[in-house]
């Protein structure tokens, strides 16, 4: 089945709402690289309060921002914006998109590459000289959709989780 690339007229990307989180935190579980949880326990967790308590921290940050693309009325997509601002390069700030998600039914439509497009004018928009976002290794698709995009692969991350 060949998908028809939605119009950039049909997709509204609007700072998120409190009442967005669950389906958020439903997108972001369902890009996860590998998926062990069934829809109704993605669903499920997708109202665990932690999420609530999440979004007030970006919503008060001055340093962060919260989108979703919305199609149709529906959410169908989300991505997070964070202001870096640091001493490399005479004091550039720099931006990091991460949480680019859109929903499994969604993909192929293009509305990604517009989610992305909105992430990069707002960071233009607040003074960024450079933008930055990680993906994890084994999500293939997500690294040629990026360099697709104008974007390098240019550094190697590193994690570790400090909350156990």
């Amino acid at each position: 089945m060949t998908r028809k690339a939605a119009a950039p007229a049909e997709i509204a990307i609007r700072r998120a709402r409190a009442e967005d989180v669950a389906r958020i935190a439903e997108l972001i579980m369902l890009g996860a690289a590998t998926q062990t949880r069934t829809p109704e326990e993605i669903r499920s967790e997708a109202q665990h309060p932690g999420y609530a308590e999440a979004f007030a921290a970006i919503a008060a940050s001055p340093d962060n921002a919260l989108f979703v693309a919305e199609r149709a009325g529906a959410v169908v997509g989300t991505f997070q914006v964070t202001l870096i601002p640091g001493i490399v390069a005479r004091g550039r700030k720099r931006s990091k998109i991460e949480s680019v998600h859109v929903a499994p039914e969604c993909r192929g439509l293009g509305i990604g590459g517009l989610m992305i497009q909105h992430a990069l004018a707002f960071a233009e928009g607040e003074g960024v000289g450079l933008v930055e976002l990680t993906s994890n290794k084994s999500r293939v698709d997500a690294h040629r959709f990026y360099r697709n995009l104008g974007f390098d692969q240019s550094h190697e991350g590193f994690k570790k989780a400090l909350d156990g």
